[in-house]
Parts: structure tokens; sequence; C-alpha cells
């Protein structure tokens, strides 16, 4: 098994990108996961560590994996984590409309793709 090792200027990096992917400042992005933006810069340089809490408010505000900001396993695919975080911010009732709303789209795609 591959050891996972934590390295934070590629975690630093990984956030940056993250943050740039949703076209954020840096202190927009940091006054919405609640820490200063002079912290921030220090995460994304690599200068410090961020911690638990800190990493759980990134995770919960932009919908990025935990694997991907820590350690680069999981594909960092921007649309998901736009559709993660719209998710995030809406209603049980809405998150069902979207699920119904994908379900079809995919069913529609599936049948139109096998009569190719």
């Amino acid at each position: 098994m591959k050891e996972l090792i934590l390295d934070n200027l590629e975690v630093g990096e990984r956030i940056r990108s993250i943050r740039k992917d949703l076209k954020m400042n840096r202190e927009k992005f940091s006054e919405m996961i609640d820490i200063s933006d002079v912290f921030l810069g220090q995460i994304e340089r690599g200068e410090r560590s961020l911690s638990l809490k800190t990493l759980c408010k990134i995770v919960s505000f932009t919908g990025a994996s935990t694997d991907f900001i820590l350690f680069g396993t999981n594909t960092n695919n921007s649309t998901i984590h736009k559709i993660n975080r719209i998710l995030s911010k809406s209603s049980d009732a809405n998150i069902e409309y979207f699920y119904k709303i994908i379900n079809c789209s995919h069913t529609f795609f599936k049948t139109y793709k096998e009569d190719d």
C-alpha cells in the first residue's frame, strides 16, 4: 500500500486552486471559512498547517474532498465541487428536485447514447 505523505506546500497549492476555481480572492474566501486572510495566505504558501477544524470548513464550503486537499488522490472536478456547493446550501426539497432532474437527464442520455 502506498504511504500517503502530507506536504504543506502541496496542500496549500490545492487549496489555492480550489479558491481560484471559485473565482474568489483570499479575503472573501477566508471570510467564508472564518479564518484571517493572513492565515489563509500562510496555508496556501505552505508556511502553516491547517487544523482539522479549518479543513472541515473548507470541505463544507467548497465541496472538495479531504482526500484531494490533503493528498491530491482523487480528481479535482470543479463542476462537481460547484454542484456540491449549491447542494450544501439547498433545502431538502430542492435537493430532491435536483436529483430528479439529474436522474431524468442521465436516463435520457443513457438511452440516447445506446441508440448511436
